[in-house]
């Protein structure tokens, strides 16, 4: 055999050796690949939505989100909905949960800041430091329901805080969740509305509208924490979820849509 045959089998030998390493090796991927069902507070929706993909690619694990306000969650999770990992919009009800029996002692952590906005999707009406709330230049004004929604009680804070509760209740119209809340301004049956910053922004700039950005003394900290739930203690897939919400990529990605850490 010549030299120069030789070395193309040899070279041919090594390719068909590394297609066959990179073909088992996604196969092993393949085999070890689970799903995590997820259940997401709903300002946080639009961002999980967006890590997902990247968690896959990572980790191979598929993700089912499914979003509501934090309140109508913890009342399906107690009812035994088959959720693996809770993304609340607050610190209470995942501590609930675990006390309850329904949560993992000591997986609870803060994955986010939520930030409180006034918005309009109107780019005239919402000034710079909320005054539209003390005039007439609006007639019905969005709220998330403060019982269910984090952001909704954020909301009640603020307007008490301005002394403006009495005169802008008989105004509100009232979403079951922030999501919502949102939807009733994006179409405009509310004129203005509390909403999420994460919901106006996408990754790097605010979206159409003009908005108030709340200033963090008017409300108490949005700490958003997330919790491995009972039935996802022994899936492989919702510890990775849990781990990768935590890595730099994550953190990121979460930042970019407004949120503190």
């Amino acid at each position: 055999m010549g030299t120069r045959l030789f070395l193309r089998l040899r070279r041919t030998m090594r390719r068909v050796v590394w297609m066959a390493a990179a073909i088992l090796g996604m196969a092993g991927v393949g085999a070890h690949a689970g799903e995590v069902s997820v259940a997401v507070a709903a300002n946080f929706l639009k961002p999980m939505q967006s890590i997902a993909p990247d968690f896959t690619a990572a980790t191979g694990h598929q993700v089912v989100v499914s979003g509501g306000s934090t309140g109508k969650l913890y009342s399906q999770i107690v009812a035994g909905a088959p959720f693996d990992v809770l993304l609340a919009a607050d610190a209470k009800t995942p501590k609930r949960l675990v006390d309850e029996g329904h949560g993992v002692a000591g997986s609870q952590f803060t994955y986010a800041i939520g930030q409180l906005v006034l918005w309009s999707a109107d780019a005239e009406l919402v000034d710079g430091d909320g005054a539209i709330l003390a005039t007439d230049r609006y007639t019905k004004i969005a709220v998330a329901n403060p019982k269910l929604a984090p952001y909704g009680a954020a909301a009640y804070e603020v307007l008490e805080a301005r002394k403006l509760l009495d005169a802008v209740t008989p105004r509100m119209v009232t979403g079951e969740n922030i999501g919502q809340t949102y939807q009733f301004v994006l179409t405009r049956n509310a004129e203005i509305g509390f909403v999420a910053l994460s919901q106006v922004m996408v990754p790097g700039q605010p979206v159409a509208g003009s908005m108030w950005r709340i200033p963090q003394d008017l409300y108490g900290e949005i700490r958003q924490d997330a919790v491995l739930l009972e039935r996802g203690e022994s899936n492989e897939a919702a510890r990775a979820l849990m781990d990768y919400l935590r890595t730099p990529a994550a953190r990121e990605k979460i930042r970019s849509y407004g949120y503190a850490d």
